[in-house]
Order: structure tokens, then sequence, then C-alpha cells
């Protein structure tokens, strides 16, 4: 095998962090849509959401409290859902997504210093989970 051949294996061999649950999550979330459509609000989705978290036994937060800084200041910002203390789920119910959005995300990591977020956004006629990897961690 050629050096440049071997380079682009290795190059494209990552790993998925939690591959079983955020299938699982992005699954829900599929089925949310399915059944709610693509206009409804955020609160909505996360009501339905939670609803499925719960039938599924999946363990998980909602709206927790972002806090920052070694005295745990408050932030005034709230995460929609930590999925089995893992996953940082944030929905949103937009025309699009931003970047933004997405620097609001990496905040949260860095805040909460989990691994992984997903940012769904229910509103996009084909539901495309963002995956967002924190790493400073």
């Amino acid at each position: 095998m050629s050096d440049a051949k071997s380079m682009r294996i290795h190059a494209n061999d990552t790993k998925i962090i939690y591959p079983e649950l955020s299938y699982l999550v992005t699954g829900l979330c599929f089925e949310v849509q399915k059944e709610l459509g693509r206009f409804c609000r955020e609160r909505q989705y996360c009501d339905v959401l939670e609803y499925k978290f719960k039938a599924r036994g999946i363990n998980y937060e909602r709206e927790k409290v972002v806090v920052a800084g070694e005295e745990g200041e408050f932030l005034g910002n709230r995460i929609d859902f930590v999925v089995d203390g893992k996953i940082l789920l944030e929905i949103k119910s937009l025309p699009y997504t931003t970047k933004n959005d997405y620097f609001q995300v990496q905040r949260y990591l860095r805040a909460t210093k989990l691994k992984l977020a997903m940012i769904i956004n229910f509103r996009s006629k084909y539901l495309k989970p963002k995956r967002i990897i924190n790493n400073l961690i």
C-alpha cells in the first residue's frame, strides 16, 4: 500500500463518540419531527422528546442551568437536555441555524466539560443533527 493511501485511511479512521446513545437520540428526534411536523415551537418538540426519553428509560436532565468559573457563577442560560450525563442536546425551531448557535453550544460544552453536543433544528425539511465535539478536554 502506498504511503499516500495509507495516510488517507488513517485520517478517515475516526471514532464516533457515544455511537449507540447518539444514534438512539437521533432516532427519537426523527420520530418527534415525524409526529409534530416542521412548524411547532421549540418547547413542543422538547415536551415530546422528554416523553420519549421517559418512555424508554433514558436518563436525562432538562433545562440544565449553565454555570462557569471556579465559583460556579450563573451564566443565565439553560441547556435544553443533557442526555445520560454525556450528550448536550440543543433543540432549535428556526428557519436555519447560525454560527451564533454553534458558538453558544461550544460555550455550553466548555462550561459543562462534556465531550459531545448535538444541535437539532426541527424546522429543517430534512432533519440533520449537527454534532459538535469539545476538543478542549
